[in-house]
């Protein structure tokens, strides 16, 4: 058995106790190092931890008992493993190490992602804003990054820095609610960190400027985002709406009242998934033929891809658009390339003729 003072030294370097205290747990466990000290934890805990000095050691085995006196210093790995309590001292060629049950790791990737937004925001001049004071406030101070105003030529792009002057343009909030599996915009679909569809996106909030994705869905208006951060809630599709009652009514005034049907429920309140499909199967593809994807962004912020041939004509692009989402082609529209932003004017020619092979295509509505 090794030397008891040794041992009750020991003791105090880990617990941070006086040589009484040490002694009297060493006697307890039959001078078994180890049992003395997890017999401590159990009885002493913490209390003893914070309400007694430690006491100077005598060997060189001050740096790991620094660093376990209080149990509270931690690195990243002592988060994954547990706290680590040593024992032992370098003189004696080595020591014991007594490692506490595992910590509830952290989502690193969400975390870094939603941290580096928020912390962007508030270098480029957000305000942190509690939800009971946003509900109070009549406009909210939103971030506002700089923006484009795009010409028609890109020598033409004009740089516009964002501003909090609410009279001088209407403004137009958009909520932007970072979730822990991803993030949504207003109450669109769910779009992953990860997606390199979605980095221009995020690349441009974290440069401190408004999204050309979104200035175009806000079609002149002033853009006020707020962030919102949800990174410890899953997303949840909304629940549908409740229809209201669509029957057979009569038509009074007559002596045989002639039956008037209710007008048939809007386009679009279908289910999305089948409207898609049916959009997909209508383009008729060839499998002799060459295909393409084309990502088209809709004004309301989804996305949708389709497949098509080289030879499908931009029209067909077109009647995608509005039987996949039927509500769209209820106001005009029409069909943008990116960069450079120009219309797509002449829907006659092919995807091919048109250069637009894999390319993205932005519904802008008139």
């Amino acid at each position: 058995m090794a030397d008891k003072d040794e041992l009750q030294s020991q003791f105090v370097a880990v617990t941070g106790v006086d040589q009484g205290r040490a002694k009297f747990f060493l006697e307890s466990a039959q001078w078994d190092l180890q049992v003395a000290i997890a017999h401590f934890y159990d009885t002493a805990g913490d209390d003893d931890m914070e309400e007694t000095s430690p006491q100077a050691a005598g060997t060189s085995a001050a740096p790991p008992g620094d660093s376990a006196k209080g149990g509270r210093q931690e690195s990243e790995s002592d988060e994954e493993e547990g706290q680590a309590y040593y024992a032992g001292g370098s003189e004696h060629g080595g020591g014991q190490q007594i490692l506490g049950p595992p910590k509830k790791k952290p989502n690193p990737s969400t975390d870094d992602v939603v941290d580096k937004l928020f912390q962007s925001a508030k270098d480029h001049g957000a305000e942190t804003v509690e939800p009971e004071e946003a509900a109070a406030r009549p406009k909210p101070l939103a971030f506002k990054g700089t923006g484009y105003r795009l010409g028609a030529t890109e020598e033409d792009t004009q740089v516009v820095q964002g501003e909090r002057d609410a009279s001088r343009r209407q403004e137009k909030t958009i909520v932007l609610r970072m979730w822990k599996n991803g993030f949504t915009v207003d109450d669109g679909e769910l779009r992953a960190y990860d997606d390199p569809a979605n980095q221009e996106f995020l690349n441009s909030i974290n440069k401190g400027e408004v999204p050309l994705e979104l200035i175009r869905m806000c079609r002149g208006l002033e853009v006020a985002l707020n962030l919102e951060d949800h990174r410890h809630e899953e997303w949840a599709p909304p629940k549908v709406a409740v229809k209201a009652f669509s029957g057979e009514g009569h038509k009074l005034g007559s002596p045989t009242p002639n039956v008037v049907s209710a007008p048939a429920a809007a386009a679009g309140s279908g289910d999305r998934k089948t409207n898609e499909a049916k959009a997909q199967s209508n383009v008729g593809m060839k499998d002799s033929e060459p295909t393409t994807s084309i990502q088209i962004r809709l004004a309301d912020g989804s996305r949708l891809v389709a497949k098509f041939n080289h030879t499908n004509r931009v029209s067909d692009v077109r009647q995608f658009i509005a039987t996949a989402r039927p509500e769209t082609a209820v106001t005009p529209f029409v069909l943008m390339t990116t960069f450079p932003n120009k219309e797509l004017t002449d829907e006659s020619q092919t995807l091919k003729e048109a250069n637009l092979l894999n390319a993205v295509i932005v519904q802008k509505m008139k």
